[in-house]
């Protein structure tokens, strides 16, 4: 009998981990795709996610940033939650803060140039707001993606000769 529970129960776990994933999966890539200009090489990064949050969940995410590339990172919710996603990017050495959407007209996206390799500290708010009804999730809760994009920084100024 024992054996049965524990059987079952790590079966829900894997279930519910599962459904989760399913509810958002990818979201990130579907929905906050941003359309480059001609020319421009932005490439998808592998540290970027998708979540199920709750109103008012704040979330952390640790990233590595590379000298010599430029990034861009945006971030999408699946509904309208009231306001626009919160998020601050700290230094995750010293915990400095590097850049705060709200103090930047509450934009969804950023870029910016690594002088150095360092590692980040992402920070997601999710406001509390109404959100539209969908009968796989609960009433206050919605999809959240952060796309990091990066490419090879472009060389400025003279070239070599």
């Amino acid at each position: 009998m024992k054996n049965l529970l524990t059987i079952i129960l790590v079966s829900f776990v894997g279930f519910t981990a599962m459904s989760q994933a399913g509810v958002c999966g990818q979201f990130h890539k579907k929905f906050c795709v941003l359309e480059g200009g001609k020319g421009e090489k932005w490439q998808y990064n592998a540290q970027s996610k998708s979540g199920l949050f709750n109103q008012g969940m704040v979330s952390k995410l640790r990233c590595v940033i590379y000298k010599g590339m430029d990034y861009r990172m945006s971030v999408c919710c699946e509904t309208v939650l009231g306001d626009k996603i919160n998020f601050k990017i700290f230094d995750a050495r010293t915990n400095e803060l590097l850049f705060d959407n709200n103090t930047a007209e509450n934009t969804q996206m950023f870029e910016f140039q690594s002088s150095s390799t360092r590692q980040l500290i992402i920070e997601v708010v999710v406001p509390t707001g109404a959100t539209e009804q969908d009968k796989h999730k609960a009433q206050d809760a919605a999809c959240v993606g952060l796309l990091i994009e990066h490419k090879v920084t472009d060389r400025q100024g003279f070239s070599q000769y």
